[in-house]
Formats: structure tokens, C-alpha cells, sequence
């Protein structure tokens, strides 16, 4: 008998655990594809309902690094009051990511393939979580991430709202006077023609570009510096809460 209670009471507390996990992998049947996606819900979300939901971001990791490497950008969303979501847009079935050739080109498949994978994910999880607004998205990118996420925005897509890159460097970035937009820059690699804002442009479009002095496009992750890091952290929380982008450059300095 006492081990009949004690096996049921471990039952009970299996699925009690499991319950409380957010979900791991998605399934996009139509493409048969696996999504692996990392969920954090806002530290602080007791005050989040369908009839004044809170906002999402989605973080599209950079190519060949876990989604799960940008803690450092969840914990600032999630402090913020943000339900995040973190994605893997590369699986070891995929092919490589094109490293010759025209880039904007050769890279498209990867990108128009993440754009899908973002587009899937949302309509996934906006029926789970009425709490969330899934209509006014902030998409945050770190280099091929930033580039995926800043194609799916310049196809049209009216959900999304805002857009923050760490060093994306191939897909130019919106020219959309309703979203709003971060680009964080390394100084050890240029981004391509076209594909930042001209000073004449950043009096048209609500865009900062800020770059960090002394950085490097592949320590933009939890593996980087802890100055960098919070550096970033730094200008994304400002962005968050509607700083200027001449307040986000003081920022940096401080």
C-alpha cells in the first residue's frame, strides 16, 4: 500500500513538473520541420489579460549559435515586462548557410526558410497565450538572425511593430515609417551597401544605429564580455522604454 501512495504521489508531481515546462519544439507540419524555441514569460505578469495583453519579442539567433545563447537579451526583455521567445532557425538537415557569390543572392533560401519559421511560430502560440500581443511583435535579430528577421519585415507584415539587430550585416533595413528600429553595431565588420540607414534617411525613419566601440560581431551572445553585454543591455532596455537615440549614445558612454 505505501508504495502504491508514494509511486502515485511521484505520478502526480511528474506531471505537475511538466506542466509548468514551457514547450520545447514545435512541429510545422505543413513544412514537416522542428522548431526548437525557448520560452521566458515577463518577470512580473499577473497583469497581463486579453484585453490589455503585453508585449512579445522573438529572438532569431545568429547562424550556427544556440537560440538558447541570448539570455542576456531575455533577462532585459522579460524584466521589461516582455514574453519572449527565442528560436532556432538552423537544423543539421539544413544546407549550409552560402559563405561565395553574391550573398543577398545566395543567401536567400536561409532567410526566406527563417522568415516562414517566424511567421509558423506566432501562429502557433498567439491562440496559447491571449495574455500576449502577438500583433505588434518586436523582432530581435543577431547577425543572420537580424537579417532574417529584417526580410520577413520588409515583405509587409503589418504585425510587427518593432526591430532590433545585433551586427546583421546582408538585409538593408526597413524603410517603414511604423516600425521602429535598433541596429547595434560591432566595429570589427562593416554591413553591406544599402544596408544601414544615410543621415538623410535617419531623419525619415525611426532608426538608431549605435555602434560599440572596440566590439566583435561573434562575442554578441551569453559568450561575450560582460562590458559588451551590458553595453547591449543597456541600449536595448533604453530602446525598450522610448529613450531618443541621442539618449541611447549617451548611454553607451556612461
Amino acid at each position: 500500500m505505501k508504495r502504491t501512495v508514494l509511486a502515485l504521489l511521484i505520478t502526480i508531481a511528474a506531471n505537475a513538473n511538466a506542466s509548468e515546462q514551457p514547450l520545447s519544439v514545435l512541429h510545422d507540419k505543413e513544412r514537416n520541420r522542428a522548431v526548437p524555441i525557448e520560452i521566458q514569460s515577463p518577470k512580473t505578469n499577473s497583469h497581463c489579460h486579453a484585453k490589455k495583453p503585453c508585449p512579445v519579442a522573438f529572438i532569431s539567433a545568429g547562424y550556427g549559435v544556440p537560440h538558447q545563447d541570448y539570455q542576456f537579451l531575455s533577462e532585459t526583455l522579460t524584466n521589461l515586462g516582455y514574453f519572449s521567445v527565442a528560436i532556432r532557425h538552423e537544423l543539421k538537415t539544413d544546407p549550409p548557410l552560402s559563405v561565395s557569390g553574391n550573398l543577398f543572392q545566395t543567401r536567400q533560401e536561409n532567410w526566406l526558410r527563417g522568415a516562414k519559421t517566424i511567421e509558423f511560430v506566432r501562429t502557433k502560440l498567439a491562440p496559447s497565450y491571449p495574455q500576449y500581443d502577438f500583433d505588434n511583435l518586436l523582432l530581435v535579430g543577431h547577425s543572420n538572425g537580424g537579417d532574417l528577421s529584417a526580410l520577413l519585415i520588409n515583405q509587409g507584415k503589418s504585425y510587427i511593430s518593432g526591430l532590433v539587430t545585433l551586427d546583421h550585416r546582408r538585409v538593408p533595413l526597413p524603410r517603414n515609417i511604423n516600425v521602429s528600429v535598433l541596429s547595434i553595431r560591432a566595429s570589427d565588420f562593416p554591413a553591406d551597401e544599402g544596408v544601414l540607414y544615410s543621415s538623410r534617411e535617419l531623419k525619415t525613419y525611426p532608426g538608431c544605429v549605435i555602434e560599440v566601440p572596440e566590439s566583435r560581431h561573434n562575442d554578441m551572445t551569453d559568450h561575450g564580455p560582460i562590458w559588451l553585454k551590458q553595453k547591449i543591455q543597456r541600449l536595448l532596455g533604453g530602446y525598450l522604454k522610448g529613450q531618443s537615440c541621442s539618449t541611447l549614445k549617451r548611454r553607451l558612454t556612461t
